[in-house]
């Protein structure tokens, strides 16, 4: 499956989970129900992945958490902030480059309607 197959899926997901709750929740409530309807869709998911950082030759076992990891090659990161910022872009894609993914999601559950949450953070040229 490739990374734009998992984010149509994704899409479709997060979409499904902000009509059925709507914006005000915290971001561990979107994060679960995302994370189970993924798993419906058949997507192999990890939450809370705990991601390795090489610094130079130290390996940091613990560096950084991902919200979720899709079939080893896709993050999404969940937020229910008043507005997406530059830095929570910034920080998607050093998840991705630090990864080596090619393609991530940034997706606020606080606001009205989830089209204006939701950002496509790419890694490089897909």
């Amino acid at each position: 499956m490739t990374e734009n197959e998992i984010a149509k899926i994704v899409l479709d997901c997060a979409i499904k989970v902000h009509k059925r709750l709507g914006p005000g929740l915290l971001e561990s409530a979107y994060c679960e129900c995302l994370c189970y309807e993924l798993y419906k869709a058949g997507l192999f998911i990890e939450k809370e992945k705990p991601m390795p950082l090489m610094y130079d030759e130290v390996s940091l076992t613990v560096a950084y958490r991902a919200d979720i990891v899709i079939e080893n090659k896709f993050i999404v990161e969940v937020k229910t902030i008043e507005e997406i910022k530059g830095i929570h872009m910034a920080q998607l894609l050093t998840y991705l480059r630090l990864a080596d993914y090619k393609l991530g999601m940034l997706i606020n559950f606080n606001t009205t309607l989830i089209k204006d949450g939701i950002r496509r953070i790419i890694n490089g040229t897909l």
